[in-house]
């Protein structure tokens, strides 16, 4: 899990800087996913030592992550529609959402997979 936390705290970090670019730099707010990209990834070196705890860390990061670009995700309807304030934002939030919550399915079940072979060992 470590290497799949490092390895999705770049790509965040890569998106958000890519949307902070294709907006012309014009809002810093295009940067959420690189700071959460970046604290994801140092959960992810945390584990590198113990796996546990930074796996449980970038999950409840992953988690309130989730949670905030939700509200860009519900903006979907109007961006197909063509009428979102803020289509860059949508987009971004959007890939970021899918991304965390692939990540949060993996996580959780290797958390699941280890708490069963340490009972059963």
């Amino acid at each position: 899990m470590p290497r799949l936390t490092i390895g999705l705290g770049g790509v965040l970090i890569i998106l958000g800087v890519i949307a902070y670019i294709a907006t012309a730099f014009a809002s810093w707010t295009a940067l959420i996913p690189a700071v959460l990209g970046a604290v994801i990834l140092i959960c992810g070196l945390v584990g590198l030592k113990n796996a546990r705890v930074g796996t449980i860390i970038a999950l409840i990061v992953a988690v309130l992550g989730i949670l905030g670009t939700s509200m860009n995700v519900m903006e979907l309807g109007a961006l197909v529609a063509g009428e979102a304030e803020r289509p860059a934002a949508v987009i971004t939030s959007a890939i970021t959402f899918v991304l965390l919550i692939i990540y949060v399915i993996f996580g959780v079940r290797a958390l699941v997979t280890t708490r069963k072979n340490a009972v059963e060992a």
